[in-house]
Order: C-alpha cells, then sequence, then structure tokens
C-alpha cells in the first residue's frame, strides 16, 4: 500500500464531512455501520431485543459446536483448537475437560493442561498431578505449569531443566513460553541465559530461530526487553524458508500488543515484490490478525478478502481475524463458515464468534 494520497481528494472528503453534505453523517460526525444500528436500537427497543437474542442464540450455536469437535473430531488439530477457544467459556469448557486431559493426543492433552492453569480450574489438578508422568515431555512441561497455577506446591524447576537440558528444541521453546506465562520476573535472568547459549546439536536452523523467538517473547512478558529486537528482526523477510519465523514473529508481536512493531507489520500486508506479488496468504492475515490485536480493526479487510480462498488452513485463519476485530458486520460471514466443510475452519469460525461477542455474554 502507498503511504501517498490524493490531497485534493482529501480535501473534499473533509469538506463534506464538515458541511454535513457526506451520507450518514451527524453533526458533522460520520457515523460508522455499528454506531447506526446503536442508534435505531435505541429508537426501537423491540429491534434491539430481538438483535440480542440472535446474537445470545449464534453464541450457543458457536459453543454447541465447539464442544462437538473437542470431544468428537477424529482430527487432534481440530481437537485442540476446539479446547482452546472454549476456553471463552469456561462453564461450557469444564465438562469437557476429563476427556481432554486423557485425550491420546499429546497436543491435545498440552492445550488442556494449558486452559486448566489458565482459567485456574484447580478442582482438576488432580488430573495434571498424574500427567507429570506423561511420556511427552510437551506434556509434562503443562502439567507442571498447571499445578504451579493452582499452587500446588509444583516448583517450576522442571521447566527450567527442559530450557537447558532438551535435546529437542521445540520442547526448549514450549518451556520457555510457559515460564513467561507464569509471570515470575525473577526467571528473566535465566531466560537471557537460555537465549545466548547455543541450540542443541540436531537442530535445524528454523527450529533454532523459532526456539529463540519463544525465548525472546517470555523475556518480554516478564519485563525485559533485551531480546525484543529478535522478533521485530523476523519481520524482514529475505528467504522463503524465514516465513515460518516471520508468521511467529508477527503473532508474538500481536500478543504483546507491541505498538512500536505497527507499521513493521503493514508492511507485510502492503508488500509486493518484482513481479507485483503480495506474502502468502497466511503471512498477510498473520499481520492483520496481529493489527486487530492492537485495536486497528481496519486491516480487517485481508480477512475479508480470504475467508473463500480455496486452502481450509487460510479460511481458518480469516476467520480468526474477523473475529478478533469484532465488528458486527462480519458476525453473518462467521456464522456461514460453521457449515465449512473443513473442520479447523469451523472451529475458528465458532472461537471468531465468542471472541467478536466478547463480554456481552458469559457463562
Amino acid at each position: 500500500m502507498s503511504m501517498k494520497s490524493a490531497k485534493t481528494l482529501a480535501a473534499v472528503v473533509v469538506a463534506l464531512s464538515l458541511c454535513g453534505c457526506a451520507g450518514g453523517a451527524d453533526n458533522g460526525v460520520t457515523l460508522t455501520g455499528d454506531q447506526q444500528r446503536d442508534r435505531q436500537n435505541a429508537a426501537d427497543p423491540q429491534t434491539g431485543e430481538r438483535l440480542t437474542i440472535r446474537k445470545s442464540q449464534l453464541r450457543e450455536n458457536a459453543i454447541e459446536l465447539l464442544t462437538k469437535e473437542a470431544t468428537g473430531s477424529d482430527w487432534a488439530a481440530v481437537r485442540a483448537n476446539a479446547i482452546e477457544a472454549l476456553a471463552a467459556a469456561p462453564s461450557r469448557l469444564r465438562p469437557v475437560m476429563p476427556l481432554a486431559l486423557d485425550d491420546p493426543n499429546l497436543g491435545v492433552r498440552s492445550v488442556a493442561l494449558m486452559a486448566m492453569g489458565r482459567l485456574r480450574m484447580c478442582d482438576m489438578a488432580d488430573f495434571a498431578q498424574d500427567l507429570l508422568e506423561d511420556r511427552s515431555p510437551f506434556v509434562r512441561a503443562s502439567a507442571v505449569y498447571a499445578l504451579h497455577r493452582c499452587d500446588r506446591d509444583q516448583t517450576p524447576e522442571p521447566l527450567a531443566a527442559m530450557l537447558f537440558g532438551s535435546d529437542d528444541p521445540r520442547v526448549r521453546a514450549h518451556a520457555a513460553f510457559l515460564i513467561g506465562e507464569l509471570g515470575d520476573r525473577s526467571a528473566a535472568p535465566m531466560l537471557r541465559q537460555a537465549a545466548a547459549a547455543r541450540a542443541p546439536q540436531r537442530a535445524r536452523d528454523i527450529e533454532a530461530r523459532l526456539m529463540q523467538l519463544q525465548i525472546a517473547e517470555a523475556l518480554t512478558k516478564l519485563g525485559d526487553s533485551s531480546q525484543l529486537h529478535t522478533i521485530q528482526a523476523s519481520l524482514f523477510v529475505s528467504r522463503p524458508e524465514e516465513l515460518e519465523a516471520t508468521a511467529l514473529a508477527v503473532q508474538i508481536l500481536g500478543e504483546l500488543r507491541a505498538r512500536a512493531s505497527e507499521n513493521d507489520i503493514r508492511n507485510l500486508i502492503a508488500y509486493r515484490d518484482e513481479s507485483n506479488r503480495p506474502m502468502p496468504p497466511e503471512i498477510r492475515l498473520s499481520a492483520a490478525l496481529a493489527l486487530a490485536k492492537l485495536g486497528r480493526p481496519e486491516a480487517v479487510g485481508v480477512g475479508r478478502e480470504l475467508m473463500r480462498h480455496e486452502d481450509a488452513q487460510v479460511r481458518a485463519l480469516a476467520a480468526m481475524v474477523l473475529g478478533e476485530a469484532g465488528l458486527e458486520e462480519d458476525l453473518a460471514a462467521l456464522e456461514r463458515l460453521l457449515e465449512d466443510e473443513n473442520g479447523l475452519v469451523r472451529v475458528s469460525a465458532a472461537g471468531g464468534i465468542l471472541n467478536s461477542l466478547g463480554s456481552s455474554f458469559r457463562n
């Protein structure tokens, strides 16, 4: 996207808004679609009541779909994503948790433990206690996190042991992420030491890069921005094999609400190469999602553009963008995606609906 604009056109738009000639203006201010609907609803209480009922039913439909996918999908990634999305409705997640914590897939068990810890569902701590002996280090690490969050006299030392001692850079990255989530600032020196340490000998370059990004994220969460440059540097792509790190970096900066990186994130959406080709849709959507987390929902256009993409993972990301932006006019599109042929898309759409409706409904 070019930063240049037509000054004459801008002047005309300003003049129209000041004189009240622009459509939908009131006292010189142009109302958004949401603002116009709010005014109409205030004038017609019955319309507002019907809209509230409609949103409540849509939310219920989304929760029912997530519950079904979390317990019945044959695809572990769908089950894991459904559990994560149901965290927006803790009382509805609770009945699913025993099955999730006993799921045959390590990713599902790990996600369930992290949700348990984040929401402090401490009445299920005995499940987590048993999973300290799980065969997967990812699950064991998540169990340590959950028990520590529940004040079950669980020391986080096993996470430190994984951070430095695991031969798998993915395990080290997971341990670093959980240390950051625990929020103990006294762990920052340990993370700085981990950032300076050599990657495991058998680690591929991309695995080492992703591990460094997770360590940098954890440090930043603990108030130490000394490695923030590691995340920001990954926004500048020079080779196709770096795109995975770029996607993670964008995601992290959105989670960290890193406003200083906003323009660089925007550039990923606007970028065109010598052949006028944009960034891959996954990168553009990740950037749009990060901007939405930064309170910049104007990037929602990328999600609207790609919600019918042939690739299911792209459609799923587009649904996440629409949900994070939280604009009422996108609820109908998210509702249509609940009928998508792909489970990941359905779950992302349902999670997007819960996210979009936000604190309006809680159960």
